[in-house]
């Protein structure tokens, strides 16, 4: 099979497009004929070796795929072969198959484009769970999204107007904001041309923002705590500005706000029923049209590097994806 393969921590520019075996499928694990594969921030750090999680090399990048099983280990009950899947694989996921252990696999329908599917686990899976089980919000509350063009901050945008929140998306760009507004944004903030505070302010008659979707990190956090509302959550999603912000923990204190960790990752390990469970109303929710990726660009596999470049370049909105030839 051909797979992108990092065989050591370095620059995207060493990642190679090679033949390498197909690998085994264990007892507990399921082989996947990957179609597509998600293109996320932490694929550009792991190759580098700078991700919390640090795979031997030689190793795939790729956090997240969608395909069809093309094996079943012996232990393997709930699912065939056939059965078409999304799984969140952490790395391993930029080759043609992958064989990963079945609690990281979720079946889908049949009607499920698989090129939405492979965009679709990890950031709605991430944002679902920063709303619904984080920051419990409730209907009429605000919501400010930084970073609000990006995989996430669409998802989270989608799944704030569903539940009735008024939302304010701030990004870097005009074209940006435009997405953010076609995705269901109520306001809309610059952050290179607007004054962040002078704005939240504006649209919130001086009461701030009840909650705080952060995936950037950066100069901007401290900021934007300063306009949180009392009984505010400010949720900690990630740090893609590439800086790890130092809040003075008077705001909190202040503010009688919470600073809220969302870890995603090791949300579905300690409690895998409840991430199932909220996949399952995401699906719910993807097939009765309500939520929907927005797609930036589709490359093929062997032009990983392009699409992680691209990624890095700061001018996508939604995700990238790479297909392989089993899309075909």
């Amino acid at each position: 099979m051909k797979a992108i393969i990092c065989k050591n921590y370095g620059d995207i520019d060493e990642l190679e497009f090679l033949d390498v075996d197909t690998p085994d499928c264990k007892d507990n694990e399921v082989l996947i004929s990957v179609a597509a594969c998600g293109v996320n921030f932490p694929d550009t750090l792991i190759v580098q070796g700078k991700y919390q999680f640090k795979p031997n090399p030689p190793f795939s990048p790729g956090g997240e795929v969608s395909g069809v099983i093309k094996k079943v280990g012996a232990n393997v009950e709930n699912f065939k072969i056939g059965d078409k899947v999304i799984a969140f694989t952490t790395w391993g996921g930029f080759a043609e198959e992958i064989s990963i252990n079945q609690t990281k696999v979720l079946k889908i329908p049949d009607t499920f484009d698989l090129i939405d599917a492979a965009g679709f686990v990890l950031t709605y899976g991430t944002s679902y769970h920063a709303l619904f089980d984080r920051a419990q919000f409730s209907e009429g509350e605000t919501i400010l999204v930084l970073g609000a063009s990006g995989g996430v901050g669409l998802a989270a945008i989608q799944l704030s107007k569903i539940q009735g929140l008024k939302v304010i998306a701030a990004a870097s760009t005009d074209n940006k904001l435009n997405i953010c507004k076609e995705n269901g944004a109520d306001f809309l903030i610059n952050y290179k041309d607007d004054d962040i505070r002078k704005k939240v302010k504006e649209f919130t008659q001086g009461q701030g923002v009840d909650v705080i979707y952060d995936p950037v990190g950066g100069e901007l956090s401290e900021i934007v705590v300063r306009d949180m509302k009392w009984n505010g959550r400010y949720l900690v999603v990630g740090f893609a500005a590439g800086t790890i912000p130092k809040l003075p923990l008077n705001l909190p204190l202040l503010k009688g706000c919470s600073i809220v960790g969302v870890f995603w990752g090791s949300f579905t390990e300690k409690e895998s029923t409840k991430n199932f469970q909220n996949n399952q109303k995401l699906f719910e929710l993807y097939q009765d049209n309500k939520l929907k990726p927005h797609i930036h660009k589709v490359f093929p596999l062997k032009d990983a590097i392009d699409a992680l470049k691209e990624l890095q370049s700061q001018k996508v909105s939604g995700k990238v994806i790479l297909k392989t030839d089993n899309l075909d």
